[in-house]
């Protein structure tokens, strides 16, 4: 499960944010959300899996992001040229659509 979901992170485009039950769906069960972001945050190379481009589903920035907090992770975003306002995302413009 834990590479299924690491391989998901690199298909992301650039721009774009999944939400953890998207990925829970991928893997076949909407409910391992929670399980996905737990997964994500023993992530040790976040240039190569970039955990933050994940939101919840509301659009919302992770609290304990791994790599810095949750400013580090709205930067990033930004630098992907998503808007981030009161660290949420618009997830009608910028959640990628599989």
């Amino acid at each position: 499960m834990r590479d299924k979901i690491f391989y998901f992170l690199t298909k992301i485009p650039k721009g774009k944010v999944a939400t953890y039950k998207q990925i829970a769906l991928y893997l076949g069960n909407g409910r391992l959300a929670r399980v996905v972001g737990n997964i994500l945050h023993s992530n040790t190379d976040s240039i190569k899996y970039p955990c933050y481009k994940v939101v919840n589903s509301r659009g919302c920035l992770s609290k304990n992001y791994a790599f810095g907090g949750i400013n580090e992770q709205k930067r990033r975003l930004n630098l992907d040229g998503i808007v981030v306002n009161n660290f949420k995302v618009d997830l009608e413009k910028y959640q990628w659509k599989i």
